[in-house]
């Protein structure tokens, strides 16, 4: 099955609608920077009310980073009862390393040789894990010079079919419950992840549109 993580979370409605739906992962983003970031103690207590509620059935928690400190990465970790982290910044390998097994890097390449540089550069991490199979070793979003993410630009299909050929990758970038399929049919990733593609407002989403995009990506299935 295809891993389904709806990113952008900033309330336990959104939080509980994306878990109803069928979510696999529910992203939390951590950049002071974005319009959709939460504070890691709010998050925190949107898992422990999720937990209690859903118990095992529930989603695993992923945070967003970009260039945080290790340190802080693991404070939040404690502090948000996250399952997994997401790199979204300029990381070296070996910050990816030092937060595994639970660390995924995401990249923004601009052509297909750069993201064939990134994957090797990367590679070995995951070469190295001993996992189960269920963290993503790398997400693919479509580059801006503005925004690290959530900007509603597709990828370029090309390249991230390359990498999906190679590794467990996370689709992003400009999904909707219109176009998920389609991505699926092309690319054929590991997993998909959206936020804007299912918003109502920035940081907000519609819980119409967040059944529909897991409907769209079970019945693609």
């Amino acid at each position: 099955m295809t891993v389904v993580k709806i990113c952008g979370i900033t309330n336990l409605d959104d939080a509980r609608c994306a878990t109803r739906a069928g979510a696999d992962l529910l992203g939390f983003i951590f950049y002071p920077a974005s319009t959709r970031y939460i504070a890691p103690s709010d998050a925190g207590q949107i898992a422990d009310a999720l937990h209690a509620e859903f118990d095992a059935q529930g989603p695993r928690l992923v945070g967003v980073f970009v260039d945080a400190p290790i340190e802080t990465v693991r404070d939040v970790i404690d502090e948000a009862h996250l399952d997994l982290v997401q790199l979204h910044g300029s990381e070296l390998p070996a910050t990816v390393a030092a937060l595994q097994p639970v660390a995924f890097k995401a990249l923004r390449p601009r052509t297909l040789s750069e993201a064939q540089a990134e994957h090797q550069r990367y590679a070995g991490i995951w070469h190295a894990e001993q996992t189960n199979g269920t963290t993503p070793h790398l997400l693919i979003d479509a580059y801006d010079t503005q925004q690290k993410g959530g900007t509603g630009v597709r990828v370029d299909s090309r390249i991230a079919g390359w990498l999906a050929a190679r590794c467990r990758l996370m689709l992003a970038g400009g999904l909707t419950p219109e176009n998920v399929a389609e991505a699926l049919a092309i690319i054929q990733p590991w997993g998909v992840d959206v936020s804007s593609g299912v918003e109502r407002a920035k940081g907000l989403k519609d819980h119409a549109r967040v059944h529909a995009f897991v409907q769209a990506v079970r019945k693609a299935e």
